[in-house]
């Protein structure tokens, strides 16, 4: 049975692995990744299409000239992009695959400290290693999630693409504002709890080194009666 100092440490540290796993979840669930307003030219009248969307779904509003709204819509983002351009909707596919892998992460990370919390495994991996490794990979996950969909918006201008899906009759761009989402930002609490769950660990892992070089005292530090016995 592991000490109740490990057990203590390692629950805690399972405790934060499955609140980022909970968050991924979150992120991938909810729209609110960004909200954009594009504005277009169309014969006559300047067109404003206003979008909030995440990576799989989203709605859109349409404003003409002076505010006059046309009804708000829902749209998939996958089914808007189907004949849009293929870098976007690669873009796209790619970040929800780096979410998910970024929540596998942080699962086995889950199910590594708490096989520590309840058990001493004997292979190297099991411990504390394994915990820094998958942890450290949810974290990189998910900085080039909070990387690639940005990227997506400003350089592929994604928000115009998926607004062609609102109105066909749409023609020149004329501009764009983004502003992201609390779907967006809470990436930025996995990257907390990760880095948490590394520090208590760490923190762990040291303590036990020092008690354990404490225990290898070298020989010429032992009384010499000892020493000449």
């Amino acid at each position: 049975m592991p000490s109740r100092k490990k057990t203590s440490m390692f629950a805690s540290a399972f405790c934060t692995c499955v609140g980022s796993f909970v968050v991924i979840c979150v992120v991938l669930a909810t729209p609110q990744w960004v909200s954009s307003e594009v504005r277009f030219s169309r014969t006559g009248t300047t067109v404003t299409v206003s979008l909030t969307y995440g990576l799989f779904s989203g709605t859109c509003e349409q404003f003409v000239d002076a505010g006059l709204q046309v009804s708000k819509t829902t749209f998939q983002v996958s089914e808007a992009l189907s004949s849009s351009s293929s870098s976007s909707r690669s873009l796209v596919v790619a970040t929800i695959v780096v979410l998910v892998l970024a929540l596998l992460s942080s699962l086995l990370s889950a199910g590594f400290t708490c096989t520590n919390t309840v058990s001493n495994p004997y292979q190297t991996f099991l411990g504390p290693i394994g915990v820094y490794t998958w942890n450290s990979l949810c974290g990189v996950l998910t900085l080039i999630a909070m990387i690639l969909f940005p990227v997506n918006v400003e350089g592929n201008s994604l928000s115009q693409e998926l607004a062609h899906s609102c109105s066909s009759s749409l023609q020149t761009h004329l501009g764009s504002k983004h502003n992201y989402g609390y779907s967006y930002w809470i990436m930025l609490l996995i990257l907390f709890l990760n880095i948490a769950s590394v520090i208590i660990i760490y923190f762990y892992d040291h303590a036990r080194y020092s008690k354990k070089k404490e225990q290898e005292r070298p020989i010429e530090n032992a009384p010499k009666d000892v020493i000449l016995f």
